[in-house]
């Protein structure tokens, strides 16, 4: 009776042991961040654009602020914490340069500005050796004037390899030149510029391909027919339609008889 009890309390130890390692390692495996990377065959960033964005701390905010900071040369900004992915904690007021930030989005185009990731260096002021914060940030907002499209205002989120973030990713249309539909004289129907999605930070697509080469008369691409890295999320309908080779008009018809 007593070996029989010595064994069976044995035996609940072990059980009771690997347990606690089997949770210990499942915790872990949860705990441990998921590295992305780019596969072959998607779109990514292309080097030769990299630019380091440059700011200096802004002590409060305010209309008047904002008018002496633009006036100056400079765009009043936020910088946000990507606390979940998603929403904005800790935030960081900074001006940054309006000649520089002018320039990346006459370059890259504002939808394609806001899909890109820069490095931010914070320094107490322009030309100092002296760097206070520097961080991967993710443009999120920006505001033009509606008559000039001067830079009034940018909003960035860090974007560190744990975050994910939401973001309208560009579409370019390619392959219109051999489309069926299109050599048949039938026109495209362009309804969406931008998808959003999901996206590790470490793998933000820079645009999203759309292939139109065998899009014949009548038929459309839809948001879930867009070839993209499998860790992103659509946050839209799959069946939303993004394009569609729009068929001619009865009258149309009529007129070329």
């Amino acid at each position: 009776m007593l070996i029989r009890r010595a064994a069976a309390q044995t035996t609940t130890a072990v059980l009771h042991h690997l347990r606690r390692f089997s949770t210990a390692a499942l915790l872990q495996e949860i705990d441990t961040p998921v590295q992305f990377y780019y596969l072959d065959g998607f779109p990514r960033p292309d080097p030769k654009y990299d630019e380091t964005i440059h700011a200096i701390p802004r002590v409060i905010s305010g209309k008047n602020i904002a008018a002496k900071e633009r006036k100056a040369g400079r765009v009043p900004s936020i910088v946000f914490e990507a606390e979940d992915g998603q929403h904005g904690g800790n935030k960081r007021l900074i001006s940054v340069q309006t000649n520089q930030i002018k320039k990346l989005v006459n370059h890259l185009g504002q939808s394609f500005f806001l899909s890109r990731l820069f490095e931010l260096e914070v320094r107490p002021e322009f030309g100092s050796n002296e760097i206070v914060e520097k961080v991967r940030v993710l443009p999120r907002k920006l505001h033009l004037h509606a008559g000039t499209d001067a830079v009034l205002n940018v909003t960035f989120i860090r974007a560190p390899s744990s975050a994910w973030l939401k973001v309208d990713v560009p579409l370019i249309y390619r392959g219109d030149d051999v489309s069926p539909g299109l050599k048949k004289g039938s026109a495209l129907n362009i309804i969406k510029r931008t998808v959003k999605y999901l996206c590790p930070a470490d793998i933000i697509p820079p645009y999203i391909d759309v292939d139109l080469s065998e899009l014949d008369v009548g038929q459309k691409i839809v948001a879930g027919d867009l070839k993209v890295h499998p860790a992103l999320k659509l946050l839209r309908s799959k069946d939303e339609a993004v394009c569609k080779i729009m068929g001619a008009r009865v009258s149309d018809q009529r007129k070329s008889k």
